[in-house]
């Protein structure tokens, strides 16, 4: 059975004082103890509470409102997934409304907050790694929530993107199949992206089986990028690295290993096999088309809307839709 909704009331009562106080700190109006505000959001915190920003306006303008989150729009990867979310609310009235968290947990609590006071329709997220606070208000909301770009979890609601996991075998097998033995691996920060993890577990995975093991590897302690990749490639191989292939963990490093092998006169795949993920357009504009996985960001935003859309309220029992992927042979690997 879902649990209640939590109200002003259940947060007055856990915080002993009365409703209009909790309202006051609420809207952050008038003299308030500093000991009694830290009462008051400590329990919105733990009960997931959320106010109704809508409670004035009418329902039906308030039930038109589609809450997209995602975690930024400098990378490509997001824009090619908002602009599904775009062409599946084509034709329908509702209109998105959109906040980005720059892979900030504590940021993307406070837009969950923010959006679901509006009492949208539905609302969208980017993975399965929220918040305490955060997942107890989108359980709580018994509105439809599509955590996008994973499956490798158990939703909230829904689920729709593909496995990270299985990407990461594909690419050892990729690799192995191409008689590539001394694999090397290049990436970037896995605290804000848990999908770049997720890969790298099963490229290890896919090499474990085929009797093989990265030779060496190595990440970038920022973001992913260009020059993060071309760097770190470089880095790697100063050290005296003997490897025949580097996998990557996105497009976007790869690109920039490309551009340092191209510098330093490394001859690729001849020399060294260069593997991404993404299918990003960039990679597919090098000299040497790069090989990687392409994952299907636009199916992904459009699938979403349009199964949140095609079954309100929220299912009894969440579903996984598996958008898959596919290997992009290219020239590099």
């Amino acid at each position: 059975m879902q649990a209640e909704t939590p109200t002003l009331t259940h947060v007055a009562r856990l915080a002993n004082v009365s409703e209009n106080t909790v309202s006051r700190v609420i809207r952050n109006k008038g003299s308030i103890a500093e000991e009694t505000r830290k009462r008051v959001l400590d329990a919105i915190g733990a009960l997931g509470y959320v106010p109704n920003r809508a409670a004035g306006s009418l329902a039906s303008s308030a039930s038109l409102i589609i809450g997209v989150i995602l975690p930024s729009l400098s990378n490509i990867v997001f824009p090619e997934v908002l602009r599904g979310i775009h062409a599946g609310l084509s034709g329908t009235p509702y209109q998105p409304m959109i906040g980005v968290t720059d892979y900030d947990p504590d940021k993307e609590q406070q837009l969950v907050s923010s959006l679901l006071a509006w009492q949208p329709t539905a609302l969208i997220t980017t993975g399965f790694e929220h918040t305490n606070t955060a997942r107890r208000m989108l359980e709580n909301s018994r509105i439809r929530i599509a955590e996008l770009m994973d499956i490798d979890s158990t939703p909230i609601d829904l689920a729709v993107g593909l496995s990270h996991r299985a990407a990461g075998r594909a690419t050892a097998e990729h690799l192995a199949q191409r008689g590539y033995t001394r694999i090397g691996y290049v990436g970037h920060d896995w605290v804000a992206d848990r999908r770049a993890r997720a890969r790298y577990d099963g490229l290890c995975e896919g090499l474990q089986a085929r009797g093989l093991s990265l030779v060496v590897e190595t990440r970038h302690e920022g973001g992913s990028s260009t020059l993060a990749g071309r760097d770190t490639l470089a880095a790697l191989l100063a050290d005296g690295a003997a490897v025949d292939a580097v996998a990557f963990s996105n497009d976007d490093m790869a690109v920039g290993g490309f551009m340092h092998c191209l510098s330093a006169g490394i001859d690729v795949p001849e020399r060294l096999a260069l593997f991404g993920f993404n299918g990003l357009e960039i990679g597919q504009a090098l000299p040497k088309p790069l090989s990687t996985i392409l994952s299907n960001r636009f199916l992904i935003g459009k699938t979403a809307v349009e199964a949140l859309l095609e079954s309100v309220p929220r299912p009894p029992e969440p579903e996984i839709i598996d958008t898959g992927f596919s290997i992009i042979e290219g020239a590099t690997a």
